[in-house]
Protein backbone atom coordinates (compact mmCIF):
# COMPACT_ATOMS: atom_id res chain seq x y z
CA UNK A 1 0.00 0.00 0.00
CA UNK A 2 2.82 2.39 0.56
CA UNK A 3 3.85 2.25 -3.08
CA UNK A 4 0.37 3.47 -3.83
CA UNK A 5 0.59 6.29 -1.76
CA UNK A 6 3.94 7.22 -2.64
CA UNK A 7 2.79 7.40 -6.05
CA UNK A 8 -0.36 9.62 -5.54
CA UNK A 9 1.90 12.01 -3.54
CA UNK A 10 4.07 11.90 -6.69
CA UNK A 11 1.34 12.57 -9.38
CA UNK A 12 -0.69 15.40 -7.08
CA UNK A 13 2.86 16.54 -7.13
CA UNK A 14 4.04 16.91 -10.96
CA UNK A 15 0.47 18.27 -11.18
CA UNK A 16 0.95 21.06 -8.76
CA UNK A 17 4.05 21.91 -10.92
CA UNK A 18 2.50 21.98 -14.52
CA UNK A 19 -0.55 23.18 -13.62
CA UNK A 20 0.29 26.49 -14.94
CA UNK A 21 1.94 25.51 -18.31
CA UNK A 22 -1.05 23.30 -19.17
CA UNK A 23 -2.82 26.27 -19.42
CA UNK A 24 -0.62 28.70 -21.21
CA UNK A 25 -0.68 25.83 -23.82
CA UNK A 26 -4.35 25.07 -23.35
CA UNK A 27 -5.28 28.73 -24.13
CA UNK A 28 -2.44 29.62 -26.53
CA UNK A 29 -3.77 25.82 -28.95
CA UNK A 30 -7.64 27.17 -28.38
CA UNK A 31 -6.44 30.95 -29.73
CA UNK A 32 -8.04 31.23 -33.62
CA UNK A 33 -6.04 34.71 -34.02
CA UNK A 34 -3.06 33.08 -34.16
CA UNK A 35 -1.55 31.94 -36.79
CA UNK A 36 -2.17 28.12 -37.43
CA UNK A 37 1.94 27.22 -37.54
CA UNK A 38 1.82 28.40 -34.19
CA UNK A 39 -0.48 26.96 -32.14
CA UNK A 40 0.47 23.92 -34.02
CA UNK A 41 4.08 23.90 -32.54
CA UNK A 42 2.12 24.99 -29.09
CA UNK A 43 0.58 21.94 -29.39
CA UNK A 44 3.58 19.61 -30.10
CA UNK A 45 4.65 20.61 -25.98
CA UNK A 46 1.72 18.32 -25.14
CA UNK A 47 3.60 15.07 -26.00
CA UNK A 48 6.49 16.62 -23.20
CA UNK A 49 4.47 16.13 -20.50
CA UNK A 50 4.10 13.44 -18.12
CA UNK A 51 1.09 11.25 -18.32
CA UNK A 52 0.95 10.84 -14.37
CA UNK A 53 1.02 15.07 -14.00
CA UNK A 54 -2.75 15.39 -15.46
CA UNK A 55 -5.84 16.24 -13.04
CA UNK A 56 -7.79 12.87 -14.12
CA UNK A 57 -5.22 10.54 -13.48
CA UNK A 58 -5.17 11.65 -9.53
CA UNK A 59 -7.23 9.44 -7.50
CA UNK A 60 -8.85 10.19 -4.18
CA UNK A 61 -7.27 7.34 -1.66
CA UNK A 62 -6.89 7.12 1.93
CA UNK A 63 -3.10 8.65 3.27
CA UNK A 64 -3.58 6.27 6.19
CA UNK A 65 -4.10 2.80 4.21
CA UNK A 66 -3.69 3.77 0.31
CA UNK A 67 -7.52 2.33 0.04
CA UNK A 68 -9.66 3.77 -2.92
CA UNK A 69 -13.09 3.18 -2.47
CA UNK A 70 -15.01 5.68 -0.14
CA UNK A 71 -13.02 7.86 0.65
CA UNK A 72 -14.02 11.57 2.46
CA UNK A 73 -12.45 14.29 0.43
CA UNK A 74 -12.18 16.64 3.66
CA UNK A 75 -10.27 14.59 5.51
CA UNK A 76 -8.52 12.55 2.87
CA UNK A 77 -9.48 8.99 4.89
CA UNK A 78 -11.31 6.54 3.99
CA UNK A 79 -14.72 5.59 6.24
CA UNK A 80 -13.09 2.98 7.68
CA UNK A 81 -10.36 4.92 9.10
CA UNK A 82 -12.34 8.10 9.73
CA UNK A 83 -14.50 5.59 12.12
CA UNK A 84 -11.42 4.17 13.76
CA UNK A 85 -10.22 8.01 14.71
CA UNK A 86 -13.30 9.80 15.18
CA UNK A 87 -13.99 6.82 18.39
CA UNK A 88 -10.30 7.25 19.74
CA UNK A 89 -11.54 11.01 19.27
CA UNK A 90 -9.00 12.22 16.88
CA UNK A 91 -10.73 14.43 14.61
CA UNK A 92 -11.58 17.61 16.12
CA UNK A 93 -15.81 18.45 15.95
CA UNK A 94 -16.62 14.77 15.41
CA UNK A 95 -18.30 12.88 17.96
CA UNK A 96 -19.77 9.27 17.92
CA UNK A 97 -23.50 9.84 17.38
CA UNK A 98 -24.37 5.95 17.12
CA UNK A 99 -22.38 3.43 15.92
Amino acid sequence: MQKKIKKNIRQRFLFKNLEKKRLIIKIISNNYNLKKQIRWKVEQRWFNFDRNSSLTRIKNICILTGRSKSIYRFFKVSRLQLRKLASTGFLPGISKYSW
